[in-house]
């Protein structure tokens, strides 16, 4: 894991010219200091959880989890499967093939990535605490709009996996020279990641172009997910841009990584 140390920084933006309304505005957030795994959580660890029983075990799982995985005999991330015990493969495009090992867990729902965190005496970051963590540079106090400055990433550049090239996420350490501030890698592209906050309006918040594009999904059971994909296209993504979707949705390329207090 990372350290980042408590203090304030600036989440969120003004700019208008890119930003879409509920990355806006730019406003001061203090937070405590805490830790965030290095990388997201890869298929190697989350093997560890499926088979130690921790689709199994109540104790684990919200109780909104719990009933959606028990009604829906949910036992291993989307398109999971064993040819035999201990042999894990997945069906990605019509194709199976033996998980990467080391590469990002993905098509998992965020009650499955909280599930996870607690097994593994963890918690899922806070949006916030994402975000810190993905664009402050505490040497100069300023905001990057990428993990490693702001240079726009490009596509099959160095820096991040985006844009439909690679059709999978890549293995850990493929990407170092875009690593954040605080040494956390893989923070855009990938996978997108789960965090533990529920999609709101920033102060100030204003609509646009119309209320229906963010404002009527705000506080409506709607978590926040940030980061982007190894689908997503360069233009598209930033240390500021929020998605979200509800806490069942397992078809999106998305995982996780986790955080704990300092």
């Amino acid at each position: 894991m990372v350290h980042v140390p408590g203090g304030p920084f600036v989440m969120g933006t003004d700019e208008r010219a890119w930003a879409l309304d509920n990355e806006r505005g730019a406003h001061e957030v203090d937070l405590p200091g805490f830790y965030l795994d290095k990388t997201p959580v890869t298929n190697r660890a989350y093997i560890e959880f499926v088979e130690d029983g921790g689709y199994e075990k109540k104790k684990l799982w919200e109780p909104a989890g719990w009933e959606w995985i028990t009604e829906e005999g949910i036992s291993e991330p989307k398109h999971w499967y064993q040819k035999e015990p201990h042999s894990w493969w997945t069906q990605r495009f019509g194709f199976d093939e033996p998980l990467s090992m080391d590469a990002p867990v993905v098509h998992v729902s965020f009650y499955e990535a909280d599930a996870y965190a607690r097994w593994a005496g963890k918690r899922l970051p806070t949006e916030a605490e994402w975000e810190k963590a993905a664009s402050w540079d505490p040497k100069t106090e300023t905001k990057r709009l990428y993990p490693w400055g702001d240079e726009e990433p490009t596509p099959g550049g160095a820096r991040a996996n985006l844009d439909q090239l690679a059709f999978k996420p890549a293995e850990l350490g493929a990407y170092p020279a875009g690593a954040s501030a605080y040494g956390a890698s893989g923070m855009i592209g990938d996978v997108w990641e789960w965090t533990d906050t529920e999609f709101y309006g920033y102060p100030g918040f204003e609509s646009f172009p119309y209320p229906e594009y963010s404002e009527i999904f705000f506080d409506n059971g709607y978590m926040v997910l940030r980061g982007g994909s190894w689908a997503t296209r360069p233009g598209a993504i930033r240390n500021t841009f929020r998605n979200w979707d509800l806490p069942i949705r397992r078809q999106l390329f998305v995982g996780f990584r986790c955080a704990r207090d300092a």
